[in-house]
């Protein structure tokens, strides 16, 4: 039998906390109660995500505009669209290249070499074209000086050369969807799990979230602040355990649970949580020391509101609207 991982005293109740308490925050803005909407001083004055990925703003314009966007387009189509927005995860980017092509990018305009106009175009408009949330891989795999063209280069070699759209269409699991993405130059294994989740939002890919998941550099120096041992899991399996004892948890610190319209945390949720509750231990118990020690967005309300929409397979997107 294997050991389990060791909570930290005090730290591993504040990954629950922060859970509950940053999905209320969530739950009374949608409300439309006024501010403030905590009492906590740490979540008032920084800037974090939300418990859940899929409702972040940018993950909500993946979902909304880019996954269940409604111009008629080829499947093969629809999975480049949401490999290539998220290499830039910028809805502006997606919004400008949109603008230049009168429509929604298709493999016959990365083929004809439309796809690359549109993107200069971007780069001449905008004074930056990827978000500054990932690091991503910039080396010059495919002979280029400029970032984004190796990324152009990218998408050739997968979804031209390689038919990766028709690889992705019959792939048995989340797994493999990863490992496809992973085998490719510029995508690591950060980058490939956070694409295969959002090609897990479409309605072409249908896998449990729970089926596989990796820990991002964030997540790891979280997992460093909340257990002091490991046990004789490997990271992953410490995110699928905190998937299967959130319930427990909840119940025992007497929060609220953290769900989404009923919707419990998935992997790629706890997964993200790991680096959230790294963050906010920076401010609550400053002796961690880790490799970052301050946290550097502070919280600014975006006017903009969000219309939330959540992948209709997952059946709670109605009570939000």
């Amino acid at each position: 039998m294997k050991r389990p991982p060791i909570p930290r005293p005090r730290v591993y109740d504040l990954y629950w906390y922060f859970a509950s308490e940053r999905q209320q925050i969530f739950q009374r803005r949608l409300a439309g109660k006024p501010a403030p909407w905590t009492d906590d001083p740490i979540l008032h004055e920084y800037k974090f995500c939300n418990v859940f990925r899929a409702a972040d703003r940018v993950s909500q314009y993946m979902i909304r505009d880019v996954c269940y966007h409604t111009v008629p387009c080829d499947d093969e189509d629809r999975l480049f669209q949401i490999v290539a927005f998220r290499t830039f995860s910028k809805p502006e980017t997606w919004d400008t290249i949109i603008t230049f092509l009168g429509r929604q990018p298709t493999l016959d305009d990365l083929a004809s070499g439309q796809f690359t106009k549109a993107i200069k175009h971007a780069t001449a408009s905008q004074t930056a074209i990827y978000t500054g949330a990932f690091i991503l891989c910039a080396n010059d795999a495919y002979g280029h000086h400029k970032k984004y063209l190796n990324h152009v280069a990218l998408f050739r070699h997968m979804f031209l050369s390689d038919r990766l759209g028709a690889k992705l269409l019959i792939a048995p699991s989340l797994q493999a969807i990863f490992e496809l993405l992973r085998s490719y130059p510029l995508i690591g294994n950060f980058m490939a799990y956070q694409i295969a989740i959002d090609l897990n939002y479409s309605s072409l890919v249908n896998f449990d979230e729970n089926d596989f998941t990796m820990p991002g550099p964030g997540a790891l120096r979280g997992m460093q602040k909340v257990f002091t041992d490991l046990g004789d899991f490997k990271p992953a399996e410490v995110i699928q355990w905190m998937t299967e004892h959130q319930d427990d948890e909840f119940r025992r610190l007497k929060l609220p649970p953290a769900t989404l319209f009923g919707r419990k945390l998935h992997a790629i949720d706890c997964q993200g949580l790991f680096c959230e509750t790294d963050k906010y231990c920076r401010e609550a118990v400053p002796e961690l020391a880790s490799a970052r020690r301050r946290i550097k967005a502070r919280f600014h309300e975006t006017p903009k509101p969000i219309v939330y929409f959540f992948p209709p397979k997952w059946g709670i997107h109605n009570p939000v609207l």
